[in-house]
């Protein structure tokens, strides 16, 4: 049955078979990218990455002292006079000194409604705020609490000033 492989005369498959050669193997091919064009992307990437990363960063230090304040709020419970502290002190942080130290009375509380974009400050609970300080067993108050957390948290500069 077997015949001559040179000529391919009564050869069965299985010798035919036999007689194939494995093809080669071919080359690798590079995971790179082949153009400039995914390089320059793959740059920009990091570049925006980057950037982005540093401005949360800066935006998380930037609102470290909201942070502080609003822990130091949760501690103190309803007391208006630490709550008067807390603001004062918040304020002193955000705001130029010249524009908030020496403010005081109507004043305080206006700023902080004009600041915090909102007027419960001047309508509501929070002439306690202003007068806490100043007398000596203030009654305690849960929306002046509530309100001077709103504050911290929205507070924002005044534009044009």
């Amino acid at each position: 049955m077997n015949g001559d492989p040179t000529t391919g005369e009564n050869l069965n498959l299985v010798d035919l078979i036999d007689l194939l050669i494995a093809p080669a193997a071919p080359e690798r091919i590079s995971m790179a990218p082949q153009t400039v064009g995914w390089l320059v992307l793959a740059i920009a990437l990091i570049v925006v990455l980057g950037l982005l990363i540093w401005r949360i960063a800066a935006r998380r230090r930037a609102d470290s002292y909201r942070r502080i304040a609003l822990a130091r709020l949760a501690g103190v419970g309803n007391d208006p006079v630490a709550i008067a502290e807390i603001l004062r002190r918040t304020a002193l942080v955000a705001f130029p000194r010249e524009k908030v130290a020496s403010l005081s009375g109507r004043d305080w509380l206006d700023f902080l409604d004009r600041t915090g974009g909102g007027s419960e400050f001047l309508e509501t609970a929070g002439k306690a705020l202003a007068e806490a300080p100043y007398r000596p067993d203030p009654a305690p108050s849960d929306r002046l609490a509530a309100m001077a957390e709103r504050w911290v948290r929205r507070h924002r500069q005044e534009t044009g000033s």
